[in-house]
């Protein structure tokens, strides 16, 4: 049978989770079939990702991707005209080639992956597969990953409540994905709790859908969401661990290479941060930590790395930006032991893909990751299955966008039962490595 080829698109401006336009498109098939997708956008967007394209005129305060939208029309349209459906890399290389920039800032990084996500969406449709099992390479066991989840925010989520970005949970001792997500909701209901007992507010939340108070220091939520964890009836590192994204590029100072705590009015060096990190470790059931050091800061990562990196998952993502050339540096480095996988960070579905798979070869754990401005749209816990991610990090149990994803993989746990195993703690590597035993605090 003749495969399908692409015949056109139909491209929008379509509004993401935090109200600012982004781009959405439709790839249309010979065949008939087609595939949508909506483009993420992230708040604390590291240095190295590919760029965005962005209007600057009077509308939404300039951040219209009308312009966007016109180069998906006028290029990219015509670049992947008549190109089989099923030829993804061929078709990203297209995409590529078209911009003919390094980080996509002429087209726009918001407009090439809302095509490459819809052309392999619309691939999947042509098959008669849901994209999971179209992505997923002949013969492959199928696993649910581990849940990554937002309980409390700060950061550039959170309008600075505290320094770090995020809080979160990870179920490690939980049997499958269902009640992995049933432990963490028991955790965020007993956080609200404890906010509620200390004076603070819940009925706003963050970005992600964390929780967001105004906290005295970056170590009383840590305190917080152990003591939640407690009173869940919930072991600590044993049932669930604490995960953190620091996003430390968002404090950092370059001119005198140090980190600034604003919460707390301190200034401090690189060996100082991560002599603190590790004391939290030491103090909370911690078991990986996200962007503890500045995107640039190598030294810094290369100290909290020898540091901690045998006793948790120290990941990269503003260090990374989803780009293999990066993270060739930081595997040669000995840099980190994990990364972060964000699609729209470099810009196509085939480079997201490789940068994973570089990772998982030198033995790195990967986390597939939304971004803070999200969509409706739940390809990514497809994705998370079809690549063997490991781990998911998608936001927290609140707000449509997020439980979007949530829902999609509860929905797989459902239809394929005992077909499709749980990735749990051995997606982490350090748990990969050793016992629970090992490392229980």
């Amino acid at each position: 049978m003749k495969s399908s080829v692409i015949t056109g698109i139909l491209a929008w401006e379509a509004l993401d989770s935090r109200g600012n336009p982004t781009v959405g498109c439709e790839v249309r098939l010979s065949s008939g079939a087609a595939g949508a997708a909506l483009a993420p956008a992230g708040a604390s967007t590291g240095r190295h990702e590919a760029r965005e394209l962005r209007d600057g005129d009077s509308r939404y305060d300039g951040r219209g991707a009308a312009s966007a939208v016109r180069n998906v029309a006028e290029v990219l349209s015509p670049a992947i005209k008549g190109l089989p459906a099923a030829g993804q890399p061929a078709i990203d290389d297209a995409l590529r080639a078209a911009d003919g920039t390094p980080d996509l800032s002429r087209l726009g990084a918001n407009a090439i992956i809302a095509v490459s996500l819809a052309a392999q969406i619309a691939a999947a449709a042509d098959a008669g597969l849901p994209l999971w099992r179209y992505a997923l390479p002949p013969g492959s066991a199928v696993e649910l990953p581990m849940p990554m989840v937002n309980i409390l925010s700060g950061g550039a989520h959170a309008g600075r409540a505290v320094d770090i970005q995020d809080i979160l949970v990870m179920p490690l001792g939980a049997r499958d994905f269902r009640q992995a997500i049933e432990w963490v909701d028991r955790v965020r209901r007993e956080t609200a709790k404890e906010l509620r007992s200390r004076g603070l507010p819940t009925a706003l939340v963050a970005d992600e859908g964390g929780y967001g108070p105004v906290l005295p220091t970056n170590q009383a939520g840590l305190e917080i969401v152990t003591v939640a964890i407690d009173h869940a009836g919930l072991a600590p590192v044993q049932d669930v661990g604490i995960a953190l994204d620091i996003a430390a590029s968002q404090f950092f100072d370059p001119s005198t290479g140090r980190y600034l705590l604003a919460a707390e009015d301190r200034s401090i060096t690189a060996s100082e941060w991560a002599a603190e990190l590790s004391e939290w470790a030491d103090r909370y059931p911690i078991v990986s930590i996200e962007d503890p050091m500045a995107e640039d800061d190598w030294d810094g990562w290369a100290e909290i790395s020898g540091i901690a990196g045998a006793a948790m998952q120290i990941v990269g993502d503003d260090l990374f930006t989803t780009n293999i050339a990066r993270l060739d540096r930081g595997i040669t480095l000995g840099v980190a032991n994990s990364i972060l996988v964000k699609p729209n960070q470099i810009g196509t579905v085939t480079d997201a893909r490789n940068a994973l798979d570089a990772a998982q070869a030198a033995g790195y754990g990967t986390i597939l990751s939304a971004r803070s401005g999200e969509t409706e749209d739940s390809w990514l816990a497809d994705l998370a299955v079809a690549w063997h991610a490991g781990q998911i990090k998608v936001g927290s149990l609140a707000r449509s966008e997020r439980t979007a994803k949530w829902n999609r993989l509860l929905r797989l746990q459902a239809e394929l039962d005992d077909q499709a195993s749980f990735a749990g703690r051995q997606s982490i590597p350090i748990f990969a490595r050793c016992s629970a035993r090992d490392v229980a605090r």
